[in-house]
């Protein structure tokens, strides 16, 4: 095989066949580098200008939509031509040309093949009424007739996609936006077999059913059906089923297009092709014959072809570095793949089924909402080797890079959805890749940022946009924006550079400006302001801060109108995840006061359920070890003895704790008791940027420790001194004074507008004490809004607070009354009385029920490590891939 081709004095000739993606990389590399002494003509049998294949579902919903790969005017340079309508059909090795369909013969001294792959199709009878998803024009003629059939019929299409991977789902997805029933038929046990694991596989089924989407999985089709006049009726399965279609589209993979090199000319050259086709390659994208490169799809590189963007453009690097006199190696396919189909998050990367020797499976399920998150590590549960995320992909940003090192933290830390929290903060060292479809490193982002990097003139960069034209990262498949973005900000904090307040990269406002905004305009739903302010289908981010702010503004039932999607984990259970899977039940208990009669209901209920029983830090009693489908029977109770929500699964007010004050203290100067109960009622259910905490002591010696609070309450002789903007947890802060000897109504005006002020302007889970520390003017600032009116806002954040008051309704009461809503409790939705018995609990030296640790659990060493109410997971056959 070709080693390496170094530049030549006189005009050197690349020809390209082939015009997608790769082989658009592979000119946008040649022109990076300079084209002075080149000469590179790319064919491309397609009439259009190489197009991202990867967004082809825009196309399809929207065929207007322009799709062209990069800027067009690259193509103006006279050292770079684009010829379309050329299909390539044959190579001449020896001759170093390449003919065209069209009879054109053009000469070359280095060939780089970047032909792609076709569409495969079924070898059934009635596949000719099919169609396939590959090109715009099948996208186009997918759209044309969905449209033409609706008003045929004048009903909704059947719309039938055989194949349940990443290509079968996004048509599916595509064709359900266009107003038809999605239908999915699979072969495999379940979705998405090449890149999930079968407890994800089967999340994901929950959640595209959860859409509308039917899915027959485990049973092939025979023969696709159709009348006289070749209009599609149905799909004969093998099972002797048939399936109603009125269109059916074929996408269960690609195969390559290889045919130049079982077509080449001359004897001796001889291409070896893999057992599945493709033409072999070395680690430079060389093939076995001097001056012919292949990229993309059609390279065979270890026995693999895969139609991924990482790997086709790290191949057209390497062949464009080597053509410059570079050493540049292929490293292997990066198969890590981030996306989402029908707003369903999913990803994968590195080894996520734990195929290494030795290797441990962290998991997280919770089956009812199609939750799956896994982590593959070593044996000593350190080094990461891979992961998979279903319906809440969000540690995917920060482990990616981290593939292959050593984790901060232990693994069950970044089972975000466990945890109900963020993934430990790590600093990407310089050589960790960030975006893998590009292969752009950190320390390659660092250096552009700060100026010493890939910038014209190696000017600092300081808009994400900037970066992103400058280093490609983030420009093609998209996951790593977020931590793109978040590595542009430390550096320009770094810096001293103020940094952008935009949300997010789909909305450009902060959260402040969006609250307003959604404030002033009275906007209900997600669709409203993604309409009127945002780009895009949303992400981890701005999703369930839309969702909080809705909440915040608004007291109907959070999970209803389409809300639930947007929520975190713990506030779509309305019940808090805990590190097995099981939630805990957390009853209001005002202001830490509770009668004889309700500690009783509580005794008798955890005594039923076998719950484990703790006294919080916040003078409630949580009982732990619940399942899910026993959330509702145990709130039914709670809810008949006079018990309502505690919300401890919520970013909103937690509890308001207090010492028992002059009611019986020698030392209390004030009722601490009912001055605690009557703030908790009043800002229960308050939705906010994070949790808050209130304190009450009855006198300075501080039992209630109310400086620790977000907003504590001190009695005095002559009233009540007002602290904001403390918390405890991993950066404790004390709360600072605002006002002196207020009376009870003055105190709580205070408070409402305190409250009110920071959930306008605060940002995304921001605490009041980082809140108020990045105020200009800080605790004086506050001082100026909430007590001397500076703004003019006081009566507007008093009615607001008044509202809330006004249309809170407990969420469990509510959830009781609606079996729609109760639905979201089933463990196993076509079994909702079945109940979940893979959590094993134990009982402590104490009589306390905990659930068992591993070492307790008796498992196969190949079995993964459960956390959560999981799907049970076969053990693997031997040599099983």
């Amino acid at each position: 095989m070709t080693e390496q081709t170094s530049p030549q004095t006189a005009t050197r000739r690349i020809v390209v066949a082939g015009g997608g993606p790769a082989a658009h990389r592979f000119a946008d590399a040649m022109h990076t580098r300079g084209l002075e002494g080149w000469d590179v003509t790319v064919l491309t049998e397609e009439a259009h200008l190489p197009y991202d294949r990867v967004a082809l579902s825009k196309a399809l919903t929207d065929s207007s939509v322009d799709l062209t790969l990069g800027s067009a005017s690259m193509w103006d340079h006279d050292s770079l031509t684009l010829k379309t309508g050329e299909r390539v059909v044959k190579i001449n090795a020896e001759a170093k040309t390449v003919e065209t369909a069209a009879g054109s013969i053009f000469e070359y001294d280095d060939l780089v093949v970047a032909t792609g792959s076709n569409a495969a199709r079924l070898p059934i009878p009635g596949a000719e009424h099919t169609h396939v998803y590959r090109t715009l024009e099948d996208v186009w003629a997918i759209n044309e007739a969905i449209t033409g059939l609706t008003e045929k019929l004048g009903r909704k299409v059947n719309a039938v996609t055989i194949g349940g991977g990443l290509l079968g789902l996004e048509s599916a997805a595509g064709t359900e936006q266009l107003g038809a029933n999605p239908i999915v038929i699979d072969g495999s046990q379940w979705l998405m077999a090449t890149q999930l694991d079968e407890g994800a596989g089967q999340a994901m089924g929950r959640l595209i059913k959860a859409k509308g989407f039917a899915v027959h999985g485990g049973v092939f089709p025979s023969e696709v059906l159709s009348d006289d006049d070749g209009q599609v009726t149905g799909v004969l399965m093998a099972d002797g089923r048939i399936i109603d279609a009125d269109l059916v589209i074929v996408a269960i993979g690609v195969r390559p297009r290889d045919e130049l090199f079982r077509a080449a000319e001359g004897e001796e050259q001889v291409f070896s092709l893999g057992q599945r086709g493709g033409v072999v390659i070395n680690d430079f994208c060389a093939t076995e014959v001097d001056g012919i490169w292949a990229i993309g799809e059609v390279a065979n590189y270890g026995g693999m072809c895969l139609g991924l963007v990482a790997p086709a453009n790290t191949m057209a690097e390497i062949v464009a570095d080597r053509l410059h006199g570079g050493q540049a190696t292929f490293p292997g396919f990066d198969t890590a793949t981030k996306l989402k189909l029908s707003g369903v998050d999913v990803a994968s990367f590195g080894d996520g089924f734990a195929k290494t020797e030795h290797s441990l499976e962290i998991v997280y399920a919770d089956p009812a909402r199609g939750v799956y998150q896994k982590i593959v590590t070593t044996d000593d549960a350190k080094t990461l080797l891979g992961g998979i995320f279903v319906g809440d992909a969000s540690p995917y940003m920060s482990l990616r890079p981290l593939l292959g090192r050593e984790l901060a933290a232990e693994p069950g830390a970044y089972l975000t959805a466990a945890g109900g929290g963020d993934a430990p903060e790590s600093e990407l060292p310089d050589d960790a890749i960030l975006c893998s479809c590009n292969n752009v490193a950190a320390g390659t982002i660092r250096d552009t940022i700060n100026g010493c990097g890939a910038c014209d003139g190696n000017a600092p960069v300081q808009e994400l946009g900037e970066l992103k034209g400058c280093t490609r990262a983030g420009t093609s498949c998209g996951s790593c924006v977020p931590m793109l973005k978040k590595l542009l900000e430390t550096e320009l904090t770094k810096s001293g550079v103020e940094v952008s307040k935009a949300l997010c990269e789909h909305i450009e406002l902060s959260r402040q400006e969006l609250f307003d905004a959604i404030r002033v305009l009275e906007l209900t739903s997600f669709e409203e302001i993604m309409a009127k302010y945002g780009t895009g289908a949303g992400c981890d981010i701005c999703k369930p801060t839309i969702a909080n702010i809705l909440a915040s503004q608004n007291s109907a039932y959070v999970l209803d109108a389409g809300r639930g999607t947007l929520q975190d984990t713990n506030d779509r259970a309305l019940a808090n995840m805990q590190k097995d899977g099981t939630y805990s039940v957390v009853p209001r208990i005002a202001g830490g006061e509770i009668t004889p009669r309700k500690l009783g209901v509580i005794a008798a209920v955890a005594e039923k359920y076998n719950l484990y029983t703790k006294i919080t830090g916040g003078q409630r009693i949580d009982m732990f070890g619940a399942r899910l489908e026993e959330l509702p029977e145990i709130w039914k109770e709670l809810v008949d003895a006079g018990f309502e929500s505690g919300q401890a699964y919520g970013k909103s007010l937690r509890t308001v704790k207090s010492c028992v004050g002059s009611t019986w203290c020698r030392f209390g100067v004030q009722d601490s008791v009912a001055m605690a109960i009557q703030l908790e009622l009043r800002y229960r259910g308050l939705r906010s940027p994070h949790k808050l905490k209130m304190g009450v002591s009855g006198c300075a010696r501080e039992c209630a420790e109310a400086r620790g609070k977000d907003v504590g309450v001190i009695a005095t002789a002559d009233g009540w001194n007002l602290y904001v903007g403390g918390n405890g947890g991993a950066t404790p802060a004390h709360a600072q004074l605002l006002a002196k000897d207020l009376d009870d109504e003055t105190l709580i005006k205070y408070i409402d507008r305190y409250f009110m002020y920071y959930i306008r302007t605060a940002d995304r889970l921001q605490r009041t004490a980082r809140w108020q520390e990045e105020l200009d003017g800080g605790i004086k600032h506050v001082e100026d809004v909430v007590v001397k009116d500076t703004l003019g806002i006081a009566e507007e954040l008093e009615a607001a607070m008044a509202k809330h008051v006004d249309t809170y309704v407990d969420e469990w009461a509510d959830t009781l009354k609606d079996p729609e809503r109760l639905r979201r409790f089933r463990s196993f939705v076509n079994a909702p009385d079945q109940k979940d018995d893979s959590i094993t609990f134990v009982s402590d030296e104490r009589g306390q029920m905990r659930p068992a640790t591993p070492e307790e659990k008796t498992r196969a060493s190949q079995q993964p490590v459960l956390i959560g109410a999981s799907i049970p997971m076969r053990p693997r056959a031997e040599n099983e891939v």
